[in-house]
């Protein structure tokens, strides 16, 4: 059962409120034995100042020291100390703010908001108050603004209880009340498991990287290695650090919560599949091009198309002919990828495209009737299969069908079955981007494979990808965690 301990600098402080055992003054905190213990516990520390070497400062030095989870810790204090990691321009910012200036109107150049545990009063900045509580993640913040030609954010800080109005106490009782019943909702039997490994997964993606039967096996498999898989979600974030790994079950991007948390994971010493690295460097088809053909791997002949570039539409059709396929860079499953057959085509597609993105990528049109997709995890063929094309369709998946997208069929074969030019090519493309789990999209005419692109977070759904091995896939990711985890407790690199 996870513990909650309230630290508070004085007792007034939670005047305003019930009294309660989770509530402790610092001091008695600060005072308290150390021993053994057997409960998860959670510090939520309502010092008034976290200043350097003051008493809210070690309340969070000596929660960490004794192995209890803390807001803030004492990371988050050092990094709001440093205002070049928050005095940058907040997009749409100025649109935002618009709506519920405060008097003054357009004339005024200041505002604030109250964050409570990543919740504020004012809706329209909702996902800002999460984001920034996400970056720094301490109960009570207070976020200011100003204005010059666009809104900035002028300080990030921290607020203490005593501060607080009767409106604003009762807001923050509210937060802390749904904030701490996260900490309760799921006790954890920690001594079944030697290991905690968080899933990331979103139950209502339409299209994503496992089915729930995969998803299913991969807990089964973590269990009978001794690795307790629970599934999460966006929205528990801040539960993260309480797990010794990170494995993202859900499509990735960098503009997304999926890439905040492998980086907050990567942060926290936490064996994380992906990692941030492979997300940026496979999530962007331009860079990836770049990338294989930097390493003097085969790829389809390749142009970039630039926004506002007519000369550059004219010439590519001279240098690759047609047809050719259009791809926005961060494109997935088959999205944003546009075949077209002459110049008209071309110019309608890629002013179409150019909405989404500042660059595009062209490429050669190369035709076969599957492409192969080879699995890798940690520099090793994991799976080996065949995607066919869509009935009718030159791609794997139809976004244009009717209903949901329309995908071909696939056939699933040993990876010793494969062509070794194929594997091979796959292998060396994965190392450039990392050790992580990959899947590499191939094609090949007649003896000579080409990659089409990395991807990280590779489809691994039940009845498809596991057709050969079995549970035995599971098993084998589960198992690569577990050498993670135990060279990381044993501080061995890999």
């Amino acid at each position: 059962m996870t513990r909650l301990v309230i630290v508070v600098e004085k007792a007034s402080d939670w005047s305003a409120y019930y009294p309660s055992v989770d509530v402790v003054s610092a001091m008695d905190y600060l005072r308290e034995p150390v021993g053994a213990d057997e409960e998860r516990t959670h510090v939520i520390n309502l010092c008034r100042s976290y200043k350097y070497l003051g008493t809210g400062y070690y309340v969070s030095l000596l929660a960490e020291a004794r192995g209890h989870r803390v807001l803030p810790s004492v990371r988050t204090v050092n990094d709001l100390r440093r205002r070049s990691l928050y005095g940058l321009d907040i997009d749409d910012l100025n649109q935002k703010l618009t709506h519920f200036l405060p008097a003054g109107g357009r004339d005024t150049t200041d505002f604030g908001i109250l964050v409570y545990f990543g919740e504020t009063a004012y809706p329209a900045l909702q996902d800002l108050a999460r984001q920034v509580f996400e970056m720094f993640p301490c109960p009570l913040l207070r976020i200011e603004f100003e204005r010059e030609r666009v809104w900035q954010v002028a300080s990030i800080r921290p607020v203490g209880l005593h501060m607080l109005d009767d409106a604003q106490e009762d807001a923050f009782a509210e937060s802390l009340d749904r904030f701490s019943k996260k900490l309760w909702r799921k006790p954890r039997a920690r001594k079944r498991y030697r290991y905690d490994l968080a899933m990331l997964v979103d139950p209502n993606e339409a299209m994503p990287p496992s089915n729930r039967k995969a998803l299913k096996s991969f807990v089964e498999a973590g269990k009978e290695l001794g690795i307790e898989v629970d599934p999460i979600g966006k929205n528990d974030y801040q539960r993260l650090a309480e797990y010794d790994g990170l494995f993202i079950r859900e499509t990735t991007a960098s503009d997304n919560h999926t890439y905040r948390f492998a980086h907050r994971a990567e942060k926290e010493g936490m064996v994380v599949i992906d990692d941030p690295a492979s997300i940026l460097r496979c999530t962007n088809k331009i860079f990836l091009n770049d990338l294989m053909v930097s390493r003097k791997l085969a790829v389809p002949r390749t142009e970039i198309l630039y926004r506002d570039d007519a000369k550059g539409m004219r010439e590519v059709a001279g240098k690759l002919g047609f047809p050719l396929v259009l791809k926005i860079p961060d494109g997935s499953f088959s999205r944003g990828v546009v075949k077209v057959e002459d110049a008209a085509g071309l110019e309608k597609a890629a002013g179409e495209l150019f909405q989404h993105s500042a660059l595009l990528l062209v490429q050669e049109f190369v035709y076969t009737e599957f492409d192969w997709r080879i699995g890798v995890l940690n520099r090793e063929p994991l799976y080996a299969c065949k995607y066919y094309m869509s009935r009718g369709h030159w791609q794997i998946y139809n976004h244009g069908a009717k209903g949901t997208a329309k995908s071909g069929g696939f056939e699933t074969i040993p990876v010793r079955d494969a062509p070794a030019e194929v594997v091979k090519l796959a292998l060396k493309a994965t190392h450039a981007i990392g050790d992580g789990l990959y899947g590499v999209d191939l094609k090949q005419v007649g003896d000579r494979p080409v990659v089409i692109e990395v991807n990280d977070n590779p489809s691994i759904d039940a009845g498809v990808e596991d057709v050969y091995l079995g549970e035995d896939l599971y098993r084998r990711v589960m198992q690569e965690f577990l050498r993670r985890m135990e060279h990381k407790r044993l501080g061995i690199r890999r």
